[in-house]
C-alpha cells in the first residue's frame, strides 16, 4: 500500500508511542483510542502489542489507525499491559516491515518496543549487532533498539542499584549506549516501561487512570482521550515501570542538559497537550504576539494556515489589533487518503486540500500566517489562493524562524537540500511565493514565547534553525545519501 497523500509542507514527526498497565481490564481498546488521539504524529503506519501476564499478541498494519483496526483486529489482541505506536518514515523507508511495536520472543520472555526518534551513532550499533550474528529484517533503529534490549549478555553496571529488576539494568545500559533521541514504551510480561534519553529531545507523559492503571504517552491529549489524569512528563534520562506495584522511577542515564526539540511548540504537539506545564495553544499565541511586535504589516485582516497556524494567527491578530477571520477552508480528510490523485488533480497543488473564503478576502490586505515554511511548496500555491479569491495583498508571517539545518533527531528534513531557507534567503522566498511582504519570528522571539518565566529548567533543541546541535552528528549523516550508506550493510 502507499503512503498517504501528504499536501503539506510541514515537517513530519517520527511517530507516536503509547503505552497502558492497568490490571484486570482488557487494555487494547484503550490503547485504540490513545493512538486514534497521536494520530497526527504519524498517519503512515500504526499497531498495537499486548500481553497477558504469559503470552503477547501484535497487530501492525500500513495506513491510518482507524483503518488498521476493528472490532476484528482488536479482539485477538488479550491482556492487561499493551504498548501502541503510529508512525511517519524518517529513518526507514515507508514500508510494511517497518511498522512497529516490534515484538520478539527473549530468554526472558515477550519484549515489544515502540519507539519515537533517530538514533545518531544507529550505524555503530548496527554494526555491533550484525558482527554478533544478529539479524536484521527492516530498516529502521528502532528494530537494533530491540535487538540490543534482547542480549542477555548487557551489563548491569549502569542500572539503578535500587532496582534487581533485570529490563531496567538492560535499558540502562542501552541509554548509556545509545546517542541521539529516544521516546520508548516497552512491552513485557509482566511490566510496561517508558524510557526518555536524556537530553529529552521528545516529549513523553505519565498518567493515572481511575482504576489505578497507569498509561504513558508522547502527548497528554492521549491521556485525556482514555479517561486518564496527566500526572507529570516523564524526565529526561528517566525509567519508568508500570506493573503491579504501581509506578517506579529509576535513573537510566543521567540528565546534564536539555534539548526538548522546540518544534513541539511551533507545530508537532497538537494545541490542546500541555507540554512543561504549558499549553500548546496558549504558547502559540504567544509566538502570534511576539511576532506582529517584531514584524508588523500594514493590512486589514489577519488569516491562518488552518489548523496548526490557527493560535498563532489569533495572537498576531490580538497584538495588531486586526480582526481575525477565515480566509482558507480545509478539507481535513484530503491529507489521510490513500486513493493517489491523477495528474489533472495533482496540478490544483493546494485547491485540493484549501478553498479560499471569498467573501472574507474581497479586497482586502491580507496578513497570512502559517507555523513554518520548511520546502517552500505550499507557501506559494497558498498566497496565489488568496489573491485568487479576491485579496488585494497578501502579507506572509511565520511564527518560527527559517528552517535552514536538517535535523537527524526523528524528523523528516535530513538533507539541505530539501530546505528553502537553505537555498534562499528571505527576500528570495518572498519572491519565491510571491507576498507582498515575508518575515518570520526571530530566534530571540520563539524563546521569549515559548519560555516560561516560572520555569527554571528549560533547554531546547533549535538545531534546524540554528544549525547548533545538541550532541555531535557524524558527518556520514549530513551526506545527502545518508540512508543508502546506513543500510548497505545489510542489503548489499
Amino acid at each position: 500500500m502507499s503512503a498517504p497523500l501528504s499536501l503539506s509542507d510541514n515537517p513530519h514527526e517520527e511517530c507516536g508511542v503509547f503505552g497502558i498497565f492497568s490490571p484486570g481490564r482488557e487494555v487494547a481498546r484503550l490503547t485504540f483510542f490513545g493512538l486514534y488521539a497521536l494520530q497526527h504524529r504519524g498517519q503512515e503506519s500504526a499497531g498495537i502489542a499486548t500481553c497477558d501476564g504469559h503470552s503477547a499478541h501484535l497487530h501492525k498494519e500500513m495506513g491510518l489507525v482507524t483503518h488498521i483496526f476493528t472490532e476484528e483486529s482488536l479482539h485477538p489482541l488479550k491482556g492487561h499491559l499493551a504498548i501502541g505506536h503510529t508512525r511517519y518514515s524518517t529513518t526507514g523507508k515507508s514500508h510494511p516491515r517497518n511498522a512497529q511495536p516490534y515484538l520478539i520472543e527473549t530468554i526472558d520472555g515477550p519484549l515489544g518496543v515502540a519507539h519515537n526518534g533517530n538514533l545518531t551513532n544507529a550505524l555503530s550499533l548496527r554494526k555491533q549487532l550484525l558482527g554478533r550474528g544478529v539479524g536484521l529484517s527492516s530498516t529502521t533503529d528502532s528494530e537494533v533498539i530491540t535487538q540490543l534490549l534482547a542480549a542477555p549478555t548487557f551489563s548491569p553496571a549502569h542500572a539503578d542499584p535500587r532496582s534487581p529488576d533485570r529490563w531496567v539494568s538492560r535499558l540502562s545500559t542501552f541509554m548509556v549506549q545509545a546517542e541521539g533521541a529516544y521516546s520508548l514504551v516497552v512491552l513485557t510480561r509482566d511490566a510496561v516501561y517508558a524510557v526518555r534519553d536524556p537530553l529529552g529531545l521528545r516529549p513523553l507523559c505519565l498518567g493515572k487512570l481511575p482504576d489505578g492503571g497507569h498509561v504513558v504517552a508522547s502527548e497528554s491529549c492521549a491521556l485525556g482521550t482514555v479517561g486518564a489524569d496527566f500526572l507529570r512528563d516523564v524526565q529526561p534520562g528517566e525509567i519508568v515501570r508500570l506493573n503491579a506495584n504501581g509506578v517506579a522511577s529509576f535513573t537510566g542515564n543521567p540528565s546534564r542538559k536539555r534539548a526538548l526539540c522546540i518544534f513541539e511548540y511551533v507545530y508537532f504537539a497538537r494545541p490542546d497537550s500541555v507540554l512543561e506545564g504549558q499549553l500548546i495553544h496558549t504558547v502559540r499565541q504567544k509566538m502570534g504576539r511576539q511576532l506582529a511586535r517584531e514584524a508588523p504589516a500594514d493590512a486589514d485582516i489577519v488569516v491562518g494556515v488552518p489548523d496548526s497556524a490557527t493560535p498563532a494567527a489569533i495572537g498576531f491578530a490580538q497584538e495588531a489589533g486586526l480582526p481575525f477571520t477565515e480566509g482558507l477552508t480545509k478539507n481535513r480528510y484530503i491529507g489521510r487518503t490513500f486513493i493517489q490523485p491523477d495528474d489533472a488533480l495533482r496540478q490544483t497543488g493546494v485547491q485540493l486540500k484549501y478553498n479560499p473564503l471569498t467573501d472574507n478576502l474581497r479586497g482586502k490586505r491580507v496578513v497570512l500566517v502559517d507555523d513554518s515554511i520548511v520546502r517552500g511548496t505550499t507557501a506559494g500555491p497558498l498566497v496565489k489562493l488568496l489573491r485568487a479569491g479576491g485579496a488585494a495583498e497578501v502579507h506572509v508571517r511565520v511564527s518560527s524562524p527559517p528552517v535552514r539545518h536538517p535535523c537527524f533527531m526523528g524528523v523528516d528534513m535530513s538533507t539541505r537540500t530539501q530546505l528553502i531557507a537553505h537555498r534562499l534567503d528571505v527576500d528570495g522566498i518572498r519572491a519565491h511565493i510571491h507576498a507582498d511582504s515575508l518575515a518570520y519570528l526571530s530566534m530571540a522571539g520563539l524563546l521569549a514565547a515559548v519560555r516560561d518565566a516560572r520555569r527554571t529548567t528549560g533547554g531546547y533543541c533549535a538545531a534546524c534553525f540554528s544549525g547548533e546541535y545538541p550532541i555531535a552528528i557524524p558527518d556520514w549523516m549530513f551526506d545527502e545519501n545518508h540512508e543508502k550508506l546506513l543500510f548497505e550493510d545489510m542489503w548489499g
